[in-house]
């Protein structure tokens, strides 16, 4: 698969919030104002693409050639694990000012899935050095793309008139159904007519 392949196909068809549900939990809170979803969007995007490149890294220089491929899952947490503390601690150090405050630790924890998903997927899919860049920041941005879309619904659902029984979460989770519905258009071979194969 061409990297515009890669890149198309995690952002719409392989998305990991809709098709692969990682890190739908923290997708609820981190959506109820349009900087909060910016802010973890962009850094799941980021970690994600950082946590797949080096994943790449770690499972083609150190683990295969040791053959100790069977440690893969507790090196690619505590990696991810690690990336998220290290962005954590950024965070803290350069605030990204009052509009944009999300209570990392928890979100960061929750977005941790996404982000171990990421690099399973992309050292599974066996992809280059910058394919699995590629990979990861696909990911993360279609991850992103999901947090901004459903924080926009969110904001406009609030002005709207809503039975009782669907306020809430109830109409979140609705929302998401659609937008999966929605990004389900995008298939494989929507994604081989736009390559020309």
């Amino acid at each position: 698969m061409s990297y515009v392949g890669i890149v198309i196909s995690l952002v719409f068809i392989n998305n990991i919030a809709l098709n692969l549900l990682l890190g739908v939990c923290v997708s609820l809170d981190a959506t109820r104002r349009l900087a909060s979803a910016l802010t973890l969007g962009v850094a799941v995007a980021v970690v994600s693409s950082l946590a797949a490149l080096l994943t790449w890294a770690i499972q083609h220089l150190i683990l295969a050639p040791l053959g100790i491929v069977f440690l893969q899952t507790v090196v690619f947490v505590l990696l991810a694990g690690a990336l998220a503390l290290l962005l954590e601690g950024m965070a803290t150090r350069f605030p990204l000012g009052r509009g944009a405050s999300l209570d990392l630790p928890v979100a960061l924890v929750a977005a941790n899935s996404a982000v171990f998903g990421i690099t399973l997927i992309a050292v599974r899919a066996d992809y280059d050095p910058l394919g699995s860049l590629l990979a990861g920041l696909g990911a993360g941005g279609g991850f992103l793309l999901v947090l901004l879309l459903l924080s926009l619904i969110r904001e406009k659902l609030e002005a709207e008139w809503i039975p009782r029984p669907l306020r809430g979460l109830p109409i979140t989770f609705i929302t998401l159904g659609l937008m999966a519905l929605a990004f389900a258009a995008f298939d494989k071979g929507l994604l081989a007519n736009l390559m020309g194969r």
